[in-house]
């Protein structure tokens, strides 16, 4: 067969395919391609019983290693999750409970209800990464809360027990009775009630109503000691007050630090320099008031003995000078007698003969 042939049997088939008519499409009903019949290519609006396809581009990928998809839109999770890598939400968490190793936080975290530690001591807050570990934490014996670092309040706030300010800025509550300070500045309009120490030097007895400088045992209501020297100042049995030396020490009242008057130890009174009594004086008598000078007895002056008797010594030590006054006189009497031989009782002469 030549070219010529094959050339019109080719044309031959062609007009018989050309001209024979078309078969008809075939009809698909519904749920019955199976996916087996399908591989590859592209199928757009799918739409099935539990899924429906709106996308326009790829955002969901099936590969060996999971699911891939770019977002997730989904109300509830129904099972165990497990999040292998970081995990960023942009809203809020809401969880019944939640159980973390270590919270990163740098946004305020608002509650409903209380910060619940469980477990035992030891549980509460603690910040690490710069310097040593700061802690506030619940600790035992006894319970309490402890605090590495200072507490600083504000100025205007306080400390308080029971509703009642304990310590502020400034003072102390009024239900504070008791405390051991060692130490404090200037005190103003202070109190105290009881026994008062202050430094083992000075003594308030509230017991006995005695203020003692040096004396833990002060024999009055105000007494100043010295070793083995004490004066007091003290009330009397009568209503009266005493002042003096509780123990035999001479007593000196002084002025420009030297002694006055000097009142030794078993009574004697020395009165230095000069000495000036405005008023009345006294020696050995209870009631005068019309003399200046009363004495109860023999006077000394200038080393001679000078009193009153009936008659001339019969006994006792006298010098010649002394002189006795006749107490019971007599017209042709004698003023006295002298003694113009010193002796016991001496040798005595009459004197001052006075008119009948």
């Amino acid at each position: 067969m030549t070219i010529r042939d094959n050339l019109e049997a080719l044309a031959t088939a062609i007009t018989e395919l050309q001209d024979r008519p078309l078969a008809a499409k075939p009809e698909i009903l519904d749920r019955e391609l199976s996916g087996n019949k399908i591989n590859g290519g592209r199928i757009t609006n799918f739409s099935s019983a539990g899924i429906k396809d709106t996308a326009e581009d790829y955002v969901l990928t099936v590969a060996n290693d999971g699911l891939h998809v770019d977002v997730l839109h989904t109300k509830v999770i129904d099972n165990n999750l497990t999040v292998a890598g970081d995990m960023t939400v942009n809203g809020a968490i809401t969880a019944q409970s939640l159980h973390v190793d270590e919270i990163t936080s740098d946004i305020r975290n608002e509650r409903t209800s209380p910060l619940e530690f469980q477990g035992g001591y030891g549980k509460g807050l603690v910040w690490t990464g710069v310097g040593h570990t700061r802690q506030f934490t619940f600790q035992g014996n006894p319970d309490k809360l402890f605090s590495s670092e200072n507490i600083d309040l504000h100025k205007d706030k306080a400390y308080m027990i029971e509703g009642m300010p304990v310590i502020s800025f400034t003072k102390l509550g009024d239900s504070v009775r008791k405390s051991q300070l060692t130490s404090v500045g200037t005190l103003e309009n202070l109190s105290v009630e009881g026994n008062l120490n202050v430094d083992n030097f000075l003594y308030w007895h509230s017991d006995t109503q005695r203020l003692s400088i040096g004396s833990d045992d002060p024999n009055g209501m105000l007494a100043l000691r010295s070793f083995d020297h004490e004066f007091v100042i003290d009330s009397t049995d009568d209503q009266k007050f005493k002042i003096g030396t509780w123990s035999t020490s001479e007593l000196h009242i002084i002025t420009d630090d030297t002694p006055r008057i000097r009142i030794g130890e078993t009574g004697g009174i020395t009165l230095e320099d000069k000495v000036i009594v405005n008023g009345k004086v006294g020696i050995g008598v209870k009631n005068f008031s019309d003399v200046d000078l009363a004495v109860a007895g023999p006077i000394k002056v200038q080393g001679h003995t000078i009193q009153w008797a009936d008659a001339i010594p019969e006994s006792g030590n006298y010098i010649r000078g002394d002189i006795i006054y006749n107490a019971a006189p007599q017209p042709n009497g004698y003023a006295g007698w002298i003694c113009i031989r010193s002796g016991s009782p001496g040798d005595w002469r009459t004197f001052g003969q006075i008119a009948g």
